[in-house]
């Protein structure tokens, strides 16, 4: 790796972190998903106990898919920014993430966490 094939060094592994960083948000993700998508047992433990009637005791598990899957499509998307990234970088070009991908990502996360709100006001 040198300066005439168009990377330094320093952008290859700023680009390794930034698909680390994108790896650690898909793991965080994905084990969200997981807690919320058990929270459904923990409601249902609690009526049982309290003696009280819980709302939509599947709307977390359907939640925590919606999380995990999330997961999954950050992990891949990030994949595809790092070699995307990588070629760039070996024509000596920089390669910017489009306003449509992180415009599209806030609004699932946004949704996703209102969907989270929702649910856990519901069991109040």
């Amino acid at each position: 790796m040198s300066e005439s094939d168009g990377r330094r060094p320093t952008d290859v592994l700023a680009n390794e972190r930034t698909f680390l960083a994108y790896l650690r948000t898909a793991i965080s993700f994905i084990a969200l998903g997981f807690v919320i998508a058990r929270f459904s047992l923990f409601q249902r433990e609690i009526s049982v106990v309290a003696h009280i009637a819980t709302p939509n005791q599947h709307a977390s598990t359907l939640l925590g898919t919606a999380m995990a899957i999330a997961g999954v499509l950050v992990g891949a998307y990030g994949a595809f920014r790092y070699v995307a990234s990588d070629a760039a970088l070996r024509r000596g070009e920089m390669s910017a993430m489009p306003a449509g991908a992180a415009i599209g990502a806030s609004i699932v996360v946004a949704v996703i966490g209102v969907a989270v709100a929702v649910e856990l006001s519901a069991f109040q």
